[in-house]
């Protein structure tokens, strides 16, 4: 029988059974990728991710190695599971800046305590690239909405940091909290794209505090928090003048789920280019245990 060891947490909260699910086992040595694939599909959440490690030197120059899977496949980058890892890091280093050797590069992840002493976690995400304008006319059809459900004072656009997201401005938080998403229909549209996943947002909010409320349908049904979103949201929201450059801000997401999800973020424009992207956010453990086969 072989053993390996996972803590499962909640990401992008300060409150246990909110926020998105993460299994981290935590020494994937020897697993292989098939292995991989059926213990993520077994969590059955979004994604799982399998910490690897490696000797002193190779961890400095590159980071910790960390692979992501969802139930259906290995990810090149995903946010909450590059949060979540950290934080577990960091708990088990007790090191305030941690790096991650992901399949999409390195990503540092810095820890800091707020004044009420709760750990939050910032992520630098890659520098976006900007793909896609998108016809609004055929991103309704697909999502199943108007037009007039669209708020056409923005861009539909794919933006990446690591994984391209369309983000889809919508008009009103009504319409966000009515959203009746056929994924087959988005997936036939993407596939044709150089999206990978839409993220819908409006700048109505539920909580007054929060600038975005967002929501992400994907094959797996509905995410609570989408972090790899978020960088792409924030690089969007800055490109175009709807958060200010180095401005704090909050996206709200999981609402409509009953896992409320609170990403914070922020990043760098100077002349038209987007940099320095930021998604940070709080994280808790809520299980640990033993995968067996």
């Amino acid at each position: 029988m072989r053993r390996f060891a996972y803590m499962q947490y909640d990401v992008f909260t300060s409150r246990p059974f909110e926020g998105n699910q993460l299994s981290v086992i935590t020494d994937a040595r020897g697993l292989s990728d098939s292995e991989m694939q059926a213990i993520a599909r077994e969590t059955n959440l979004s994604e799982t991710t399998f910490v690897i490690p490696g000797d002193v030197e190779q961890e400095r120059e590159r980071g910790v190695r960390v692979r992501i899977y969802t139930t259906q496949e290995e990810l090149e980058f995903a946010g909450h599971p590059t949060l979540g890892t950290a934080y577990y890091l960091h708990q088990r280093d007790q090191k305030d800046v941690v790096e991650l050797d992901l399949n999409v590069g390195k990503i540092p992840v810095t820890f800091t305590r707020d004044a009420g002493g709760a750990t939050l976690g910032e992520m630098r995400q890659r520098d976006p690239e900007f793909g896609q304008i998108h016809a609004q006319e055929d991103v309704a059809r697909a999502a199943g909405l108007s037009v007039s459900d669209l708020d056409t004072s923005l861009p539909i656009q794919t933006v990446s940091t690591g994984m391209p997201f369309a983000i889809v401005p919508v008009r009103s938080l009504a319409t966000m909290n009515k959203l009746n998403i056929v994924w087959s229909r988005c997936a036939e549209y993407l596939k044709k794209t150089d999206a990978k996943f839409f993220y819908f947002v409006s700048r109505e909010t539920m909580d007054p505090k929060c600038d975005l409320h967002a929501r992400m349908i994907f094959y797996n049904g509905e995410d609570p928090a989408t972090g790899s979103a978020g960088g792409c949201c924030t690089a969007w929201a800055v490109q175009h003048g709807v958060v200010a450059s180095e401005s704090r801000a909050i996206i709200e997401q999981g609402i409509e789920m009953k896992r409320a999800s609170y990403i914070h973020f922020r990043a760098t424009k100077s002349g038209d280019t987007v940099t320095n992207v930021r998604v940070g956010g709080s994280v808790v453990k809520v299980m640990q245990g033993e995968v067996s086969f």
